[in-house]
């Protein structure tokens, strides 16, 4: 009996079809799905019959959950270098391939959407989420850091709120994905087959007929503090805001980032202070360069070991660098 495929891909009306099928994984990308993806958008893209692209997760329980990342580790504890080069050259060439696709791609997300499933969405014209969806970008919890084009992506976001999201890996659920801009539209998980549907007709315009006003909801409400307390350039300085602003709600993002990695810290701040001036496929590019580096850092074995592998959730954090510049070289 042969294995359903990882990617299924079909036409139905005037849109192409694309599932994201490893529900036990909660379809986590592997390089098999890379490959898929990269050969199904060549095709979708070059198919005059395709009008837009329908981009789901299976299984009900996620979108896609991120990258395979407990694959990337074996890889650099092996000291193979290449396989995780590859493994992230795929991924991004399928991001800026998304972000370049010359037809509305649209992303049916209802159920978790975390860092590869960001970067499979976000570059899309479209990305819808339910009640059901959560929305995160969790790296600095296993000391890599917001990549998959994020690097262009979060420091694009009103004020302070890319910076929050990477630093913290704050879930954003339901209608806060719209709030905070990483979504585009929220449709109610019960209207979804219906919107699915109309959508094979190849109009776009049938969002309008399904999609809720999200009214102000916890992240507007929280855009003052994450402004007040996130616009700083430094984590010192971040940490004093968060001391100074005295909430709850402050205490609990310093306790956050109490927990993850110095160092992943002052990586993202730095890529997202870069990233602010350059374009998507730079960004992408200084991704890839990064990766070569962080990989290699001790605290990424040690994190998805911590989060991933033991789930122990003890990780044992090496100090901080005096000069996070030499992450940035070639």
């Amino acid at each position: 009996m042969s294995e359903e495929p990882t990617v299924v891909q079909g036409r139905a009306g005037a849109a192409g079809t694309l599932l994201l099928n490893r529900p036990r994984a909660l379809n986590a990308l592997d390089q098999g799905m890379i490959a898929a993806l990269d050969a199904a958008i060549v095709a979708l893209r070059d198919d005059p019959a395709v009008k837009l692209v329908i981009l789901e997760g299976a299984g009900g329980r996620a979108f896609c959950a991120g990258g395979d990342v407990r694959r990337i580790r074996d890889l650099a504890l092996a000291g193979d270098a290449a396989g995780v080069e590859a493994f992230f050259a795929g991924e991004y060439a399928v991001n800026a391939a998304i972000a370049g696709f010359p037809k509305p791609w649209i992303s049916l997300i209802d159920g978790v959407c975390m860092g590869g499933g960001i970067g499979l969405s976000v570059h899309g014209d479209i990305r819808v989420v339910t009640e059901h969806a959560m929305l995160a970008m969790p790296e600095t919890a296993i000391a890599l850091f917001p990549d998959v084009g994020t690097s262009y992506v979060l420091p694009r976001l009103p004020g302070a709120m890319g910076r929050f999201l990477a630093l913290t890996g704050a879930r954003l659920r339901g209608a806060e994905a719209v709030e905070a801009g990483l979504a585009t539209h929220f449709v109610p998980r019960e209207r979804l087959p219906a919107l699915r549907q109309a959508l094979l007709a190849g109009e776009t315009s049938a969002l309008a007929d399904f999609a809720e006003a999200v009214p102000p909801g916890a992240i507007a409400a929280q855009r003052p503090a994450i402004d007040r307390c996130f616009a700083a350039d430094t984590l010192p300085a971040i940490q004093a805001a968060l001391a100074a602003e005295g909430t709850q709600w402050a205490q609990a993002q310093a306790a956050i980032l109490a927990r993850m990695s110095p160092t992943s810290l002052a990586v993202t701040l730095e890529l997202l202070r870069r990233g602010a001036e350059l374009s998507l496929g730079d960004c992408l590019a200084m991704e890839l360069a990064l990766t070569r580096h962080v990989t290699r850092h001790p605290d990424f074995a040690e994190g998805v070991r911590a989060v991933l592998v033991d789930k122990d959730n003890q990780p044992r954090w090496a100090p901080p660098p005096a000069d996070v510049g030499a992450f940035f070289a070639g």
